[in-house]
């Protein structure tokens, strides 16, 4: 369950030589690696948090979430499919 000043940001993880990498495209700049998946999902929540504090210390709005994500399936006849997931919109904190 949710609560009230929540805001949900998409995060894309990328598989790289030795480890991986994360960023949001909500938040420019806001980026972290790990050596594996779990680790550099917990090091871009906190890079997330401490990227927000930052932005409210210096007085800037913090941005909605306004990413999503899809997932096309390709299939050997040309036909495409997609499933989309949507982040939701929550007040800033």
């Amino acid at each position: 369950m949710s609560k009230a000043n929540e805001i949900h940001f998409l995060i894309v993880i990328e598989k790289a030589n030795r480890n991986y990498s994360a960023f949001s495209p909500d938040l420019p700049g806001c980026v972290a690696s790990g050596r594996t998946r779990k680790q550099a999902e917990a090091n871009m929540h906190a890079a997330i948090q401490m990227h927000i504090e930052g932005l409210i210390e210096d007085g800037i709005r913090v941005p909605a979430s306004t990413s999503s994500a899809a997932y096309v399936i390709y299939e050997s006849q040309g036909r495409k499919r997609s499933t989309t997931t949507r982040p939701s919109n929550r007040k800033s904190l």
